[in-house]
């Protein structure tokens, strides 16, 4: 259950990806926080570069095998705009990272770009829990939801 301790970082992640559409990115921002509440990391997309792996998820799971312990993996949050890829699911799970909280899933997601004639992307969008069965996931977040889907809006430039 998303409780009010976890929303301030889930705003910080609509920060983050309001960073990376103003950096002319597609707008997602992740946030990494240490069970005992302090963040960690937090990054945000930078796909625009070229490298379609430059997720945010994906890269506070490489930063967190190269420098927590396994216990202080298992202990900490991913806060995240939208939910996990499937790679980044995959890199969540190998790396043994704790709970995942969402603003916007991505069936909520391929549904907008759907409806706003946006091509779906190369890889299925599954939940995580297909892809990392015993994940621990929260999410979606309805109080912030409106907020994540208009910057996909203003990034796809739709109608």
């Amino acid at each position: 259950m998303v409780e009010d301790a976890d929303l301030p970082h889930l705003r910080r992640c609509v920060e983050l990806a309001t960073e990376a559409l103003e950096a002319g990115d597609e707008p997602f921002g992740s946030v990494l926080v240490a069970g005992g509440g302090a963040v960690l990391f937090e990054d945000h997309n930078r796909v625009a570069s070229g490298d379609r792996t430059r997720h945010p998820e994906f890269e506070l799971a490489r930063w967190a095998a190269a420098r927590l312990r396994p216990e202080d993996r298992a202990a900490a949050t991913v806060y995240t705009s939208g939910e996990h890829c499937p790679m980044c699911a995959a890199a969540h799970g190998w790396v043994g990272l704790g709970r995942i909280v969402y603003i916007c899933s991505s069936a909520q997601l391929a549904g907008w770009l759907a409806e706003w004639g946006v091509p779906p992307a190369p890889v299925s969008a599954l939940p995580i829990r297909d892809v990392v069965p015993g994940a621990r996931v929260e999410g979606p977040v309805p109080a912030l939801v409106d907020q994540v889907r208009a910057l996909h809006h203003r990034f796809h430039g739709a109608p």
